[in-house]
């Protein structure tokens, strides 16, 4: 904010981009107090979620995500399962 203030007071569009980027932060920080600090809202509670890996309805693994292909190629490792192991 100085900056622009002290060296480019006339630059409309800069202050307006500033503006705007410090107003996207501010609603990032009041939804991440919100979500008490974290920064994806949880699906399913805690609970829940170790009461379905217990009863063998969810799995506890691994999410491996292809850096090149990330949005198309992902899996997940389930736990106890070595390199060798296949099931």
């Amino acid at each position: 904010q100085n900056y622009l203030d002290n060296f480019w007071p006339d630059l409309k569009a800069a202050h307006e981009l500033f503006d705007s980027i410090l107003q996207a932060r501010r609603e990032r920080e009041s939804e991440s107090q919100e979500n008490n600090g974290k920064e994806y809202p949880e699906h399913l509670p805690v609970e829940i979620l170790e009461a379905g890996i217990k009863s063998g309805r969810y799995i506890q693994g691994t999410l491996n995500v292809n850096k090149h292909r990330a949005q198309l190629e992902a899996f997940v490792r389930p736990q106890g399962f070595g390199s060798k192991e296949t099931g």
